[in-house]
């Protein structure tokens, strides 16, 4: 074989590892069959204790709120309606979280009080981390409803709480698919 042909047959597989790379989804993603969409002018923001980072649309409403036992970011697209918008939080808190059966089933009563089904639940990994995910449908404000809640553990004492909330029937699952894009850029700051 000659220089010239290894060296297109490199060049070409490293462009493939690269594009495939590039395009891997997330754990959640995947179970939840979303692409990735893409926003345009996105800022990178930190909680209030910057414990994480998060970038999110600048035409966004966004607000921070802290106290002793966490830090969060919550932020809408209020240049829409909100059967039309999604809502996101974030939540950094003070207090480990373990993934066991006495958790799913805290998780799925707290559900069952507020009147909402639990459609999917599963572990997964999210920043590389074993993780916990539950979607719910039910209706609130007298509209339908569904939630997208991420539980990750951090350490031993720290964990994230995300919740992703989508009112009405329109687009429902490419504005779940919207925030699981916005999820994903989220970058832990310890």
């Amino acid at each position: 074989m000659n220089c010239k042909f290894l060296f297109k047959y490199a060049l070409i597989l490293g462009a493939l590892l690269l594009l495939f790379n590039c395009n891997k989804s997330s754990d959640l993603k995947q179970n939840l069959t979303c692409n990735e969409i893409y926003f345009k002018n996105l800022k990178e923001i930190s909680d209030a204790k910057n414990n994480f980072k998060i970038s999110l649309p600048n035409n966004w409403k966004t607000s921070n709120f802290t106290d002793n036992y966490q830090s969060s970011i919550y932020t809408a697209d209020t240049t829409k309606q909100l059967t039309k918008s999604l809502l996101l939080d974030v939540n950094f808190i003070n207090n480990a979280i373990e993934i066991d059966d006495i958790f799913k089933l805290k998780i799925e009563h707290e559900n069952l009080t507020n009147k909402l089904i639990q459609k999917e639940q599963k572990e997964i990994t999210f920043l590389n981390r074993k993780s916990y995910y539950v979607v719910s449908i039910g209706k609130k404000q007298n509209f339908k409803y569904k939630s997208l809640q991420l539980f990750v553990p951090l350490n031993k004492s720290s964990s994230l709480a995300i919740k992703a909330e989508v009112y009405g029937d329109s687009l429902v699952q490419k504005r779940i698919c919207k925030a699981l894009t916005l999820i994903d850029k989220i970058k832990i700051e310890q």
